[in-house]
């Protein structure tokens, strides 16, 4: 499966594992580098010491590439970049920010970069910046998304026309039929968050992967667009959340509701009822918690079967 990104991040696979907040840590990286796509350490719920402790026990599990995702929104961005150029990582994912910030620092050091975007204009912006390819997502994924609300398979087609860089697609993609469709659009490669979440290596709370899986069409809805518009499991939270809706609430309204932790609360210390259930549209497809190296091979297969239909 030789292409741009395989060649790009030195990898078997054009997959990359997303670097979701409380969901990736150094277990599910380094087990989707080792059968052959791209992990991701997921920088935005680490304080920085715990990143490195992170990179440092990547390291010592696998030989394969792997990398870092850094939303360039949260603190310590400085010491956070600091550490991943001691640390030697390779490869730097970022969102969540302006891709001239710190793309020139990172590719100074010797580091592919690679931003995310919601539509062409940061596409243009990134490509203008020096990032080496771009992830479009469209706002199907889960977590935090653009404001643009553009779906993943409009997007691909239009960033892919936009820019000669190579283009990722992410967002609603858990399937190999699904890679497969976005790679006919124009992406050379995908990035998926949503069905590793569901993987025995995630770092998630057992009872937020549980309820992924119980999770179906309609079950997941795109608010908070006032603060940074994020895609959650309507739960207890949620409802609340609309019922502050109906009053017309102001900004600092809206960020006294959300208060400090709300994701952790849900992904990672498992409340269902009081925390932020951040996932994708895709979870109606997610009906069991498997190994990532599992979900990969599933995935390429599911691929490279349909793909060989088509020929």
């Amino acid at each position: 499966m030789e292409n741009k990104i395989t060649t790009l991040f030195n990898i078997k696979y054009p997959l990359i594992q997303a670097g979701m907040v409380w969901n990736s840590g150094w277990r599910l990286a380094s087990a989707v580098s080792n059968v052959g796509g791209l992990g991701l350490i997921g920088a935005g719920s680490m304080y920085p010491e715990v990143l490195r402790e992170h990179i440092q026990k990547c390291k010592k599990v696998t030989n394969k590439p792997f990398g870092v995702n850094v939303p360039m929104l949260y603190p310590n961005i400085e010491e956070i970049m600091k550490i991943i150029v001691d640390e030697g990582v390779k490869i730097v994912f970022t969102s969540a920010g302006n891709p001239k910030t710190w793309t020139p620092f990172l590719k100074e050091n010797g580091i592919t970069v690679v931003h995310v975007v919601s539509s062409v204009k940061f596409a243009l912006k990134s490509q203008e910046a020096g990032v080496d390819a771009v992830v479009a997502e469209g706002f199907e994924a889960g977590g935090h998304n653009g404001r643009e609300e553009t779906t993943t398979f409009t997007l691909i087609p239009m960033v892919k026309e936009a820019v000669t860089i190579p283009v990722i697609a992410a967002g609603g993609i858990a399937t190999g039929r699904g890679m497969l469709a976005a790679m006919v659009l124009g992406a050379e490669g995908v990035q998926i968050g949503s069905r590793f979440v569901a993987s025995n290596e995630s770092s998630a709370h057992i009872n937020f992967k549980e309820e992924v899986v119980k999770t179906k069409d309609g079950d997941t809805h795109l608010t908070l667009k006032e603060l940074a518009p994020v895609r959650l499991i309507k739960n207890k939270f949620y409802s609340e959340l609309q019922d502050l809706y109906q009053q017309k609430p102001t900004v600092e309204q809206l960020k006294e509701k959300l208060g400090r932790a709300r994701a952790k609360k849900g992904m990672f210390e498992g409340d269902l009822e009081n925390g932020e259930l951040e996932i994708g549209q895709i979870a109606g497809l997610i009906h069991e918690i498997k190994p990532a190296a599992e979900i990969v091979q599933e995935i390429i297969e599911e691929y490279n079967s349909i793909k060989k239909s088509f020929c």
